[in-house]
């Protein structure tokens, strides 16, 4: 059962791309980890934690709100 834990800024990702990275990330451990068998699919466990950029750094100074907003673009 694979499972996988990504922890990105908050407002980094729209709620499609949460979806899109939910669905790739089981359609990719389908073909590597299932070898094409769909019946994997089921077991695929993806794990998205959004914290404050203030609690992350970048290069030793603390993310901002305007540098998620750039990067999400």
């Amino acid at each position: 059962m694979p499972i996988a834990h990504i922890t990105t800024m908050k407002g980094a990702l729209s709620e499609e791309q949460k979806r899109e990275l939910h669905r790739r990330f089981a359609d990719l451990m389908v073909e590597i980890e299932g070898k094409g068998n769909e019946e994997l699919r089921k077991y695929v466990i993806l794990s998205i934690t959004e914290v404050e950029p203030v609690n992350i750094s970048i290069g030793g100074r603390a993310a901002s709100k305007e540098f998620v907003e750039r990067m999400a673009g």
